[in-house]
């Protein structure tokens, strides 16, 4: 399992071709008034065409991404499914007891999430998820939250850090979960506490005091937020989890289908995150766009999207609620760090990396619940 150096470098003709399939693109009609009630607006997606067509210089972001980044490939063996080439950043802290923190990412994020906080805080580890990126892809069925989450771990363990902390959102949040659960792990962080409602039957504590505790009003607002994405922003999943491979034609086959699929979740997941028209791209993934949707069905398909009670870590579990977050659970759903935000959504790594890794600060500071959690590991840039 010997690591290699990493720098990415698309080859000349998928530029090429990127850029005549654009020249090629059939955009739909569009209602009047239809604004972003039905989608992703024809304006918008017009605008971005036309950037990637003739204004967009990939090369130049490559350098940067390459010069920011230290990243680096190696072969990881996933039980049941042979060995996947892994790809991910390590950058390694200059503070000699730094905490070493595996982050992991979700859909449509990718990798480049850590870019942001990298400088702030731990030796970190980001992979591109099994699928994502420029790691390899699953080639079986059954490739599910436990194998994502043993690429991680086996991750860390091969770069020398047989004891760690974990910070995922999106998916990031279930997979550093079962990190937790299957390998003991120290502590994890998530900006993504997603919980089941409770039940006069399974937690009748938890039930009781939710009947008769006021809620808050962040708690109003992010109760009313979650029914709004549970009415009107889950379509995707559905797709993603019944049939990802017949959608997977329509994004591998179109960079326009793919820019308005990613882009709608960009702009609705965040609180009013100004993005600039370069960032962020799935076109040139190392699987491409069909792979990174197969989790979906695993995880509707004979995966614990919620978890019994009795398979909750124990482990110190830290909480980042932001207010634009997909699902925002009333605070005290977890009897742990909690951490309420007055701005900012589902990307919080890349949307407010500031807040994100205060956080984190606080609850392995000195002061936090978890300080010490890694034995002579105290420590973060």
């Amino acid at each position: 399992m010997a690591e290699s150096v990493f720098r990415l470098a698309v080859p000349t003709e998928k530029i090429q071709e990127l850029h005549q399939r654009l020249k090629l693109t059939r955009l739909p009609d569009e209602l009047d008034d239809a604004a972003w009630d039905y989608g992703a607006p024809l304006a918008d997606i017009r605008r971005l065409v036309e950037r990637w067509q003739n204004g967009n210089d990939w090369r130049e972001h490559e350098a940067q991404i390459n010069d920011e980044l230290p990243q680096f490939t190696r072969d990881i063996a996933v039980a049941g499914h042979g060995v996947l080439n892994i790809h991910y950043v390590h950058q390694q802290s200059p503070v000699p007891d730094a905490i070493p923190l595996l982050f992991v990412h979700g859909w449509p994020g990718n990798f480049l999430e850590v870019r942001k906080i990298l400088p702030l805080f731990f030796s970190v580890v980001a992979l591109s998820l099994p699928g994502y990126g420029f790691s390899e892809a699953p080639r079986m069925k059954g490739f599910k939250l436990d194998q994502y989450a043993e690429v991680g771990h086996r991750l860390m363990l091969a770069l020398g850090y047989n004891e760690y902390v974990t910070q995922g959102g999106d998916f990031g949040f279930q997979i550093t979960r079962r990190i937790a659960r299957n390998y003991g792990g120290k502590a994890w962080h998530t900006n993504f506490p997603i919980a089941q409602a409770p039940s006069m039957f399974s937690s009748p504590l938890a039930y009781l005091s939710h009947l008769l505790t006021p809620y808050t009003p962040f708690e109003k607002a992010g109760l009313e937020r979650t029914r709004w994405f549970e009415s009107t922003g889950r379509g995707y999943y559905a797709a993603h989890a019944t049939k990802p491979q017949t959608l997977g034609y329509a994004l591998a086959d179109s960079p326009v289908g793919l820019l308005a699929w990613i882009y709608e979740k960009l702009v609705a997941w965040t609180d009013s995150y100004p993005w600039d028209d370069d960032e962020g791209s799935y076109c040139f993934s190392r699987a491409g766009p069909a792979a990174s949707l197969r989790i979906y069905y695993e995880v509707a398909n004979g995966d614990k999207r919620y978890p019994p009670p009795s398979e909750a870590p124990t482990i110190p579990l830290g909480l980042s609620y932001f207010p634009k977050e997909l699902i925002v659970v009333p605070r005290g759903s977890y009897l742990n760090i909690e951490s309420p935000h007055d701005h900012g959504g589902h990307f919080a790594a890349h949307e407010e990396p500031g807040l994100l890794v205060d956080d984190m600060r606080k609850m392995f500071g000195k002061q936090g619940s978890a300080f010490g959690v890694v034995p002579g590991k105290t420590g973060y840039a």
